[in-house]
């Protein structure tokens, strides 16, 4: 009876050992993982020497003989850098470990920095301008995203795709046509001609388009 509770002990001990990490609370973790080029897209994390590198984007070159070749361009996370690098098919990489947390942002201040506070544990999350780079111009006071954590450190901002924002600032003009309007975050967007200043819509953050009007 003893050794049988041993043995079982050992066998559920071993299987939690390969459990997949779970998520906790609002934290989202991702392990390295081991891919080829074949399994590389746009926008994946990998790790390259040492440093968390993303993909901007590919191309695939076939030959008439041997194998074919992928061409890949990346953004240094932590330096801003970005570089190209060729690749034979089938070679072999690691995607970057990654921690995904959601937070909410609060304010910015006169030295660039931006505060966030983090949606789990509430403490405050300091992000240099840098990092956040051209998302800023969309970040809306209160707005809930992801902060992304390498080594515990911020090395990026994801903002919600689509998202409400108040037009502040626009001009009349005709039905049909469309005019520049400022939204509550800073941006400039072209809007159709109907809407009006303190109207609130949905915009599309990725193409900076807006998509439709809300109440």
């Amino acid at each position: 009876m003893i050794m049988r509770s041993f043995l079982l002990a050992l066998l559920v001990g071993s299987a939690s050992a390969f459990a997949p990490l779970s998520s906790v609370g609002r934290t989202a973790t991702v392990r390295y993982v081991a891919i080829d080029t074949s399994e590389i897209k746009n926008g994946m994390t990998i790790e390259l020497d040492k440093e968390p590198y993303k993909v901007l984007n590919f191309s695939v070159m076939k030959q008439a003989r041997g194998a074919a070749k992928m061409t890949i361009r990346f953004k240094n996370l932590m330096r801003g850098n970005t570089i190209e690098n060729t690749y034979r098919s089938g070679e072999k990489f690691e995607t970057a470990m990654i921690e995904k947390k959601k937070s909410q942002y609060t304010y910015s201040d006169e030295n660039g920095n931006l505060f966030f506070m983090d949606s789990e544990t509430f403490e405050e999350v300091v992000v240099d301008s840098k990092v956040v780079d051209d998302k800023e111009k969309w970040i809306d006071e209160g707005m809930e995203l992801s902060l992304v954590y390498f080594n515990d450190e911020v090395i990026e901002v994801n903002l919600p795709s689509n998202y409400v924002y108040k037009i502040i600032e626009t001009t009349q003009a005709k039905k049909g046509t469309t005019k520049p309007a400022t939204l509550s975050c800073g941006a400039v967007i072209n809007v159709p001609g109907y809407l009006e200043e303190g109207e609130m819509i949905k915009v599309d953050t990725d193409k900076a388009e807006f998509l439709e009007r809300t109440k």
